[in-house]
């Protein structure tokens, strides 16, 4: 196996991540490309990835039922947005 490259999808879990990886290839009867997505589980042992980071996974041996893969390094972090706080009440207004 070689190593892949992908979007972080869910980090909801301790030390795992969960990786897009997607791939094209040609279709030959309709003669066209397709493009198709896999989800890989993979190990992120300082949990520094976050959803939307592009990662690249290096196979190691099994972890667990489903890990299978290791986040060996962050490609590009992801942009996060910090929502905007309402204006605080205006003393002239009448409610």
């Amino acid at each position: 196996m070689k190593a892949v490259a992908g979007m972080v999808v869910s980090n909801k879990m301790q030390k795992s991540v969960v990786v897009a990886v997607d791939r094209l290839f040609h279709h030959k009867l309709c003669n066209r490309y397709v493009k198709r997505t896999s989800k890989f589980m993979a190990h992120d042992e300082q949990n520094h990835c976050n959803i939307g980071d592009r990662v690249r996974l290096e196979p190691s041996r099994p972890l667990s039922k489903r890990k299978h893969w290791v986040v060996a390094e962050i490609i590009t972090k992801a942009r996060i947005y910090e929502p905007i706080l309402p204006l605080p009440p205006s003393p002239y207004s009448t409610s």
